[in-house]
């Protein structure tokens, strides 16, 4: 099933498949607003790629346009919206993505909130629209209006001390697919900005990926290299980011450049 030929495909999720059936599935974030970077990630074969409308300066339109590049790749579109927000959400599935990363999700009723936002009537509330791009601007409207609601992977992020105190309310949630862990936010809530190696931090962390694992919720976070990620997969991990397009193009260049400053100095 190819997601990526948008206008011409079913109306389906392999990515939801797949962690339903307990496989990992690996992905990178889009955070520079480049339709050309979407376009160039969509053809390296990840599962997802995920659009970052939190930290990142991109807008729905420009989201929409980053989608559209990856058309016809087969990659699954993903976007963490900027806040648990049910018109921002709207808009993010609107332009057909097919998974929402909910940030700063503290509480059983804030996930409820989360969930209702991605599911339509009744199980939710989000509007209704047949002119969007996720229903094919009119010429696909019953289809999606009738599978958005089980097609759709919703997660929530657990990045704050309150979000692990009510870890087990939040995994109550029905319709809740999977639980995001930011350790930087998380570390940071707990008195170490920034610093996520810090022992009581690493603890905290076990203690979330013990509570998600024996749950029916997936795990994910992101990872700094191939050797973290793999780590996480060898825990239980299901939905990794394994790069981030601005990030990883800086690392790539200042490798590059100490290589050189290594052997030739200033030149």
């Amino acid at each position: 099933m190819n997601c990526g030929n948008f206008m011409n495909r079913a109306i389906g999720n392999p990515v939801k498949r797949k962690l339903e059936r307990g496989q990992k599935t690996v992905g990178g974030f889009l955070q520079t607003i480049s339709p050309i970077a979407a376009e160039i990630m969509s053809r390296s074969g990840f599962d997802w790629l995920i659009v970052d409308l939190e930290h990142a300066p991109g807008d729905f339109a420009n989201l929409q346009a980053q989608l559209q590049a990856m058309n016809g790749s087969g990659v699954v579109p993903f976007a963490r919206a900027p806040w648990n927000d049910a018109v921002a959400i709207k808009r993010i599935l609107d332009t057909g993505v097919m998974g929402v990363l909910v940030p700063y999700v503290n509480t059983r009723e804030e996930a409820e909130a989360a969930v209702a936002a991605c599911k339509y009537p009744p199980q939710g509330v989000r509007g209704v629209a047949g002119s969007p791009r996720a229903a094919g601007y009119t010429g696909d409207v019953m289809r999606y209006l009738t599978s958005a609601n089980a097609e759709t992977v919703v997660i929530v992020a657990v990045e704050t001390a309150q979000a692990v105190e009510n870890l087990d309310e939040i995994l109550s949630v029905a319709g809740l697919d999977g639980i995001f862990v930011g350790p930087m936010d998380l570390a940071s809530s707990m008195g170490y900005l920034g610093n996520a190696t810090q022992p009581e931090v690493q603890e905290t962390i076990a203690a979330i990926e013990e509570s998600v694992l024996a749950s029916d919720k997936f795990l994910g976070t992101l990872a700094a290299d191939w050797n973290e990620a793999r780590a996480y997969f060898e825990k239980g991990y299901q939905w990794i980011v394994v790069m981030q397009d601005g990030a990883t193009l800086r690392r790539v260049g200042d490798e590059a450049v100490a290589a050189f400053r290594s052997v030739y100095g200033d030149g």
